[in-house]
């Protein structure tokens, strides 16, 4: 009986650290510094910012895998989110220093970020049990990922700057509304978690 109970254990979701997804998001986090060095190091705008776009699609691909071959696991409900807010504060931080993205645009994103993971670390503390991130979420993320990008692209010295200026202001203009407004989305299920982890925490 305990063996069984021990292998239903190991295989459950909260113990499969070792999936392709997890391993994905380490190696977008692994790719951080690189896109830090062409930005600043190689001066290479476009490289950077074909990194960073490689970067912001590689999040719908381990979420692709997660689903498709059944490798969800407690851990990549952590890792993926982490990695994303990562790669957007080092891209946005990156690119206010080198000048080629709006200020205006960054601190809107970087209060938003901001508030997130201070919320995240309130409800933490109230004993709330952990919110999975949403649709909204996830696609208000992903157009600000693919619009960071290409505010870099707009002003390389590529043929197609001006074409990518355009782009980086459309997924701008869609996806920080969504930003704002899946982060409001969450006030509810807030509210829901503490209640949910407080009556857990009663219950024997």
């Amino acid at each position: 009986m305990s063996g069984a109970a021990d292998a239903s254990l190991t295989e459950s979701p909260r113990w499969r650290p070792f999936t392709v997804p997890n391993l994905i998001s380490l190696a977008r986090l692994c790719c951080l510094p690189w896109f830090v060095w062409l930005v600043f190091g190689a001066e290479d705008r476009w490289a950077a910012a074909l990194l960073l776009g490689a970067l912001g699609a590689s999040d719908w691909v381990d979420g692709w895998v997660a689903r498709r071959f059944n490798q969800v696991s407690e851990l990549g409900k952590i890792l993926d989110p982490t990695a994303d807010r990562l790669l957007l504060l080092v891209a946005l931080v990156a690119m206010i220093v080198d000048g080629s993205l709006p200020i205006w645009i960054a601190v809107l994103a970087l209060v938003r970020e901001g508030g997130v993971a201070v919320a995240a670390v309130v409800l933490a503390a109230a004993g709330a049990r952990k919110i999975d991130v949403t649709w909204w979420g996830k696609t208000g993320t992903f157009l600000m990922m693919f619009a960071v990008p290409c505010f870099l692209a707009g002003v390389s010295d590529i043929a197609a700057a001006d074409v990518f200026r355009v782009l980086a202001w459309v997924f701008v203009a869609v996806g920080l509304p969504i930003h704002y407004w899946s982060a409001f989305g969450y006030v509810p299920q807030a509210i829901t978690a503490v209640r949910e982890g407080h009556t857990a925490r009663r219950s024997p």
